[in-house]
C-alpha cells in the first residue's frame, strides 16, 4: 500500500497501524520458528482462549484489559488471512470485502429501499435475508460448539427473528413454573434410588432453556449473569479459605455452620 495514503487524521492512523500489523505479521511468519510452524488448526484452541479472556476483560470494565485482548483476538485474525492467502484461498481483503458485502446486503434499510424503525425489524429482516444467501434454517447459523447457554440464547433469538416466540414476559414466566413443576415431579421423589436420571435431565433441560428465555425477555444476559455469580462465589470462598487460615482453621476440619461465619462476613464486606 502507498504509505502516502496515510495522514494524520484519525482513520489515517487506524490505516496505518493495520498496515503495520499486517507487515509485522508478514516478518513473523517470515522469520519466526513458532509462527512459521502455525496452521488454522493449531491456532484455533488458542482463538478461543483469547475470545474468554476478552469476555472476562469486558465483564471488569478493564478498558486497558480490553484493548489488549481486542489487540491479541485482531493478531489471531490477520494470522488466519495470512495463511489463508498463502494457500492462495484468500487474503485479508479478500475477508474485508465480503464481509463489507454482506453487511451491505443485510442492511437495505441502509443501503437500499427496505424499512426498519426498530431494533426487531431489523433482526427479523436480518434472518430473512440469511435464508435468502442459501442458508437451510434459521437456526442453521447457531454454531454446534458454542457453550450450551450462550447456544440456546442465539437458538431463541434467531427463532424470534422467524416470528415463533412468545408475545410477552408472563407468558414465558408460566412457562417456567409449568417446567419447574415437572422437573419436580420427575425430581423430587421419596425413594431417591429411583429416579430416572435420563428422564429428570432432560426436565431440568427444559426448566433452564425457559429461565434462559425469561431472561432474553427482561433483557438479561443469562451467560453475564451466570458468570457474574460464579466471580462472586469466587470472591467469597477466597475471603471464606484466607480468614479460616489467619486464624488457623482448616476447612476439612470446619463444620458447615462455622463456614457459614466466615461466608457471611464476605457478604457483608
Amino acid at each position: 500500500m502507498d504509505k502516502t495514503f496515510f495522514d494524520d487524521t484519525p482513520r489515517g492512523r487506524q490505516l496505518k497501524a493495520f498496515n503495520r500489523l499486517l507487515d509485522v505479521m508478514d516478518d513473523l511468519r517470515e522469520k519466526c520458528p513458532w509462527d512459521r510452524k502455525q496452521t488454522m488448526e493449531s491456532l484455533r484452541h488458542l482463538t478461543i482462549e483469547e475470545t474468554y479472556e476478552l469476555s472476562d476483560a469486558i465483564l471488569k470494565k478493564d478498558k486497558q484489559e480490553i484493548k489488549k485482548e481486542i489487540g491479541d483476538l485482531m493478531l489471531h485474525l490477520v494470522f488466519y488471512a495470512k495463511i489463508g492467502s498463502e494457500q492462495n484461498a484468500f487474503d485479508i481483503a479478500d475477508v474485508l470485502n465480503a464481509q463489507c458485502e454482506k453487511l451491505i446486503f443485510r442492511h437495505p434499510h441502509i443501503y437500499g429501499d427496505a424499512t426498519a424503525n426498530t431494533e426487531e425489524e431489523v433482526k427479523k429482516n436480518w434472518e430473512q435475508l440469511k435464508l435468502k444467501e442459501g442458508n437451510k434454517s434459521v437456526l442453521g447459523g447457531v454454531p454446534t460448539s458454542l457453550p450450551a447457554l450462550v447456544k440456546a440464547m442465539r437458538i431463541q433469538e434467531k427463532a424470534r427473528g422467524a416470528g415463533f416466540d412468545w408475545d410477552d414476559k408472563s407468558q414465558v414466566w408460566e412457562k417456567v413454573q409449568e417446567e419447574l413443576k415437572e422437573f419436580e415431579a420427575e425430581f423430587n421423589v421419596v425413594d431417591t434410588t429411583t429416579i430416572d436420571k435420563e428422564r429428570a435431565t432432560a426436565e431440568f433441560g427444559d426448566l433452564l432453556f425457559s429461565l434462559i428465555n425469561f431472561a432474553r425477555f427482561i433483557d438479561i444476559s443469562p451467560e453475564e449473569a451466570l458468570e457474574r455469580t460464579n466471580l462472586k462465589f469466587i470472591e467469597r470462598f477466597r475471603y471464606l479459605e484466607t480468614e479460616a487460615a489467619k486464624d488457623g482453621k482448616k476447612l476439612q476440619d470446619m463444620t458447615l455452620k462455622e463456614m457459614d461465619i466466615y461466608w457471611n462476613r464476605a457478604k457483608n464486606r
